[in-house]
């Protein structure tokens, strides 16, 4: 039975922690700037949309919760790197001076390494556990679309392109892998947990993509329209970038946003379970304010 989105956040984030924590010793100043990252807020879209997609199929949310909290680690270990000076050289991250403006460079670059060894390592340690077929694939599904031919090769070209007259199929290219992917994953993983057939997590993968594009077209939006004390982060640190704005103007982009939305409301029509909870947060993508 699908829970509301605030249970399965609670869930998630009453477990990032002590997940983390069940590794082993870590040394004191890796292990807190990690925290500071992974506890620094946030909606949570991935580790919840994972969790819902698990319980939407039939199966269960404490069989799902290692793979949500290590994708959780995984978002949180993309925006540790994405803040870096070489990178987008963002000074705030959810109202709070980013990694490397607490703790240094350095000790940023190694959080973020880790959390992304730490979700490979909770993975592997609860597939072994579920013992079948099932955690394999969920950890191959979220290490695919987190790898180099899915987050990262977004995010490769989107540093590349900076600076380049925007054009809609690179573009797309990088709003699919850079945004959408992890998505993907969530929902992909999930219903692979809950047995779902190959037709089943191709559904959902459409229905991921779809919300994903739409998610970062508003992201678009925001960084020119949004408060940045609602947001948390500083507004106008795209003007550099390919962005949707800078292809079709403020209004294109909300039109196209309601189309994604709408393309992944029709994903969902093919799916024979209850879906409302994955409607709402496609139809909520369009009011976001942060």
């Amino acid at each position: 039975m699908i829970r509301t989105y605030d249970e399965y956040k609670a869930q998630a984030e009453q477990a990032l922690i002590p997940m983390l924590s069940s590794l082993g010793e870590i040394p004191e100043k890796l292990k807190q700037a990690m925290v500071y990252s992974l506890e620094a807020g946030g909606k949570r879209l991935r580790p919840v949309m994972l969790l819902a997609a698990c319980e939407m199929a039939g199966g269960q949310a404490d069989t799902a919760l290692p793979f949500a909290c290590a994708l959780e680690m995984i978002h949180t270990y993309s925006l540790i790197h994405d803040d870096l000076p070489a990178m987008d050289n963002d000074d705030l991250r959810r109202g709070k001076p980013t990694s490397h403006k607490a703790f240094g460079e350095n000790i940023a670059i190694l959080a973020g390494d880790g959390l992304l060894n730490a979700a490979a390592e909770v993975m592997a340690k609860a597939a072994v556990r579920i013992g079948d077929l099932r955690g394999i694939r969920a950890m191959e599904i979220i290490m695919r679309h987190a790898g180099v031919t899915g987050m990262i090769a977004g995010q490769t070209m989107d540093v590349i392109s900076e600076g380049k007259t925007p054009d809609k199929t690179l573009l797309t290219y990088i709003h699919t892998h850079k945004t959408a992917d992890l998505l993907e994953a969530a929902v992909e993983a999930g219903l692979a947990l809950a047995g779902a057939n190959d037709r089943e997590i191709d559904i959902g993968r459409e229905y991921a993509l779809h919300l994903g594009l739409a998610f970062q077209m508003t992201d678009d939006l925001l960084d020119v329209t949004g408060d940045a004390a609602v947001m948390g982060k500083n507004t106008h640190a795209d003007e550099n970038k390919m962005t949707w704005i800078a292809l079709k103007g403020i209004e294109g982009t909300r039109s196209d946003a309601e189309e994604q939305v709408r393309l992944a409301g029709e994903a969902l029509d093919r799916l024979a379970w209850d879906t409302a909870f994955f409607r709402e947060i496609a139809d909520n993508m369009l009011q976001r304010k942060q």
